[in-house]
């Protein structure tokens, strides 16, 4: 499963979505993150899943990877839908099996924050899956460069957020690779009570805590032999360019809101 997960993984491709600015993508995942909330019925909510299909169809992302990727994300989505049904009490009561009652407003707003919370993690790994590291470290730092002249760290909190990426599927790798290990000597994960199942994680934090650090010495070190001292008076490399297609996403996704408003109940 760790192998499978696809949050903080780039897959290369020649894309629409790929070519973009990697400016125009943040802003438009927050512009996403902000209009969702504007969904609020069927209509609404069909609209948002158009945007996002169009979107990942225009990425070229298998939707077989996207599916392996998102498997363990999909149990966390229907423990979101049933809380909502089995707690909401609001509306007409549509049937009950012993103490357990389903109203009619459970399981919309089941259904609704369900395919919220669907949309929203399938945009943002979009984003990762699309974009390196370092293109998104250069926009993060482009965008938040006004900040600077409240003496605010732009280039280091970029950097900070671009590393974390980065090693996100690393960890997990390394994580894998430590529970494997430990099945081989007899550790139990998934059997047992709860109780013994909880002891068997310590050998599992305590090995992959010391590899992190590991991993954070090396790379201080490293970086600090290659003399990095900060984003003052650093050129770049790679320079970044907005065209036509950034433009025109921001569009669609401005006329998408002003749907979203029309159409709200």
């Amino acid at each position: 499963m760790m192998e499978k997960m696809i949050f903080g993984r780039f897959v290369p491709a020649n894309s629409a979505v790929h070519r973009m600015d990697p400016r125009s993508k943040l802003i438009i995942i927050f512009l996403f993150v902000c209009i969702i909330f504007l969904a609020n019925n069927w209509m609404t909510y069909a609209l948002i899943g158009i945007y996002t299909f169009f979107m990942i169809g225009l990425s070229k992302i298998p939707v077989r990877f996207l599916y392996t990727g998102l498997k363990p994300i999909i149990w966390l989505v229907l423990f979101t839908f049933v809380m909502q049904l089995l707690f909401t009490k609001e509306g007409n009561l549509l049937f009950h099996i012993g103490p357990v009652k389903v109203y009619e407003e459970g399981l919309r707003m089941g259904i609704f924050i369900s395919l919220r919370f669907f949309f929203l993690i399938l945009m943002t790994s979009l984003l990762t899956l699309t974009t390196t590291p370092i293109e998104i470290t250069d926009g993060l730092e482009t965008l938040l460069h006004p900040l600077k002249k409240v003496r605010f760290p732009v280039h280091e909190m970029a950097l900070m957020m671009s590393i974390a990426l980065r090693f996100i599927p690393t960890l997990m790798q390394e994580t894998d690779k430590i529970m494997k290990a430990q099945i081989a000597r007899g550790v139990e994960f998934s059997s047992g009570p709860i109780k013994e199942r909880m002891k068997a994680v310590i050998p599992l934090l305590i090995p992959l805590f010391v590899s992190s650090f590991k991993r954070a010495e090396e790379l201080a070190v490293a970086m600090e032999a290659r003399g990095y001292r900060g984003g003052e008076g650093r050129t770049k490399y790679r320079q970044l360019s907005w065209n036509n297609l950034d433009s025109s996403q921001i569009v669609i996704l401005v006329i998408l809101c002003i749907l979203l408003i029309l159409l709200r109940s």
